[in-house]
C-alpha cells in the first residue's frame, strides 16, 4: 500500500542527493584552500629550517676537517721531534763511546809487537780483538760507518788535516796518513776524519 504524500511533503530522492553533493561543493572550496595555505606555510618553515640545519652541518664540518688536519700537522711535527731527538741522543752516545773504539785499535795496532815479546798475551789480544768486533757490530747496526780516508782527496766535508807532508810520490791534497778516523751516521758526520796530506 502507498503512502499519500501531500505535495508541499513530495521527497524526491534525486533532488536531496544532488543538494547535499551541492551543499559538500560549496563548503569544501572554502576550506581546502586553507588547509592548502597552511601546509604550504609548514613546508616553507621546514624547508628554512632545513637550510640553516645545513649551513650548521657544513659549517661543522669545515670546522672538524679544520681541527683534523691541524692535529695531523701536530703530529707530524711531534713525530719529526720524537727522531730528531732520539737521533740526537743516539748521534751524543756514538760520540762519546768513539774514544774507546779509538783506544781498542790502538792496543790492537800495537798487538803484534806485544806477542813478539810475550806470546802468554795472545789470550787478552784475543780478548780485545772480540771487543773490537762487537763494538764494530753495534755501530754497524746503529748505521755507523767509517769515513774513508787514506789514498783519498781531502775533503773538508768529510775530512780534518791536522798536517801536510812532502810526498814526491803522491799528488797534493791526497790522505796519506790518518790520525784519527771519521765516522757517519747515515750520511750525517758525526766525526771528521783527522789525517795528513801530501803537499
Amino acid at each position: 500500500m502507498r503512502k499519500k504524500v501531500s505535495a508541499s511533503q513530495d521527497i524526491q530522492p534525486e533532488n536531496t542527493g544532488e543538494q547535499v553533493a551541492a551543499g559538500t561543493e560549496g563548503s569544501s572550496p572554502a576550506a581546502v584552500p586553507s588547509e592548502v595555505t597552511e601546509a604550504r606555510a609548514k613546508v616553507a618553515a621546514l624547508e628554512a629550517e632545513l637550510s640553516v640545519q645545513k649551513e650548521q652541518i657544513d659549517k661543522l664540518r669545515d670546522e672538524l676537517l679544520r681541527r683534523a688536519a691541524d692535529f695531523e700537522n701536530f703530529r707530524k711535527v711531534k713525530e719529526r721531534e720524537a727522531m730528531a731527538a732520539g737521533t740526537k741522543a743516539l748521534e751524543n752516545t756514538i760520540r762519546e763511546l768513539l774514544p774507546f773504539v779509538d783506544d781498542i785499535k790502538r792496543v790492537l795496532l800495537n798487538a803484534p809487537r806485544i806477542l813478539e815479546i810475550t806470546a802468554e798475551a795472545k789470550p787478552y789480544v784475543d780478548g780485545v780483538e772480540l771487543l773490537k768486533r762487537n763494538f764494530d757490530n753495534w755501530l754497524a747496526g746503529k748505521g755507523v760507518t767509517e769515513i774513508r780516508s787514506i789514498g783519498m782527496k781531502l775533503d773538508v766535508e768529510y775530512h780534518e788535516a791536522i798536517s801536510m807532508v812532502e810526498m814526491p810520490d803522491a799528488e797534493p791534497e791526497t790522505i796519506v796518513e790518518e790520525y784519527q778516523t771519521g765516522y757517519l751516521l747515515g750520511e750525517r758526520v758525526i766525526r771528521h776524519a783527522r789525517v795528513i796530506v801530501a803537499r
